[in-house]
């Protein structure tokens, strides 16, 4: 065996069915389903829209948290421009919520596309709590009491 060879190991199941008969491992990677891009964007949003409102409601009651905890130094606290910021910055939380979209068609387009339909929640968990972080940071620094 030379160097570039590699070793073939020998398989400890038997192929499916619908795979014997090929003559190799691409032949047999034709056979996948692979979805259009409509119906790929079509799961993609039924999966990422509903989860935009818990997305958020989590971030609102984080902001709402913040408010009450520095209720009345945070009341003084509020103007046009404040709420005018804190709609911009709830904008922009979703704009970055759509990063999601392109991860997910991405990995329905690969060869993993069932085990991405099962653990794509952990990129909602991990987004979420990344989004949260920053949203406590922005609502601590807004509603802050004055120090003395």
């Amino acid at each position: 065996m030379s160097a570039f060879e590699v070793p073939v190991v020998p398989r400890t199941r038997p192929l499916p069915k619908e795979y014997i008969g090929q003559k190799n491992e691409l032949e047999c990677l034709g056979n996948m389903e692979t979805p259009t891009l409509r119906e790929s964007f079509t799961d993609a949003i039924r999966y990422w829209e509903p989860l935009r409102l818990a997305y958020n409601a989590v971030l609102g009651v984080i902001v709402l948290i913040y408010f009450w905890i520095g209720y009345p130094a945070s009341k003084g606290n509020l103007s046009v421009d404040a709420i005018l910021l804190i709609f911009l910055l709830a904008v922009l939380a979703n704009v970055a919520y759509c990063a999601a979209y392109f991860v997910d068609i991405f990995a329905q387009w690969s060869g993993y596309r069932e085990t991405w339909r099962k653990y794509r929640w952990v990129l909602f968990a991990i987004g979420l709590l990344f989004a949260g972080v920053l949203t406590r940071f922005w609502a601590a620094g807004m509603f802050a009491s004055p120090s003395k």
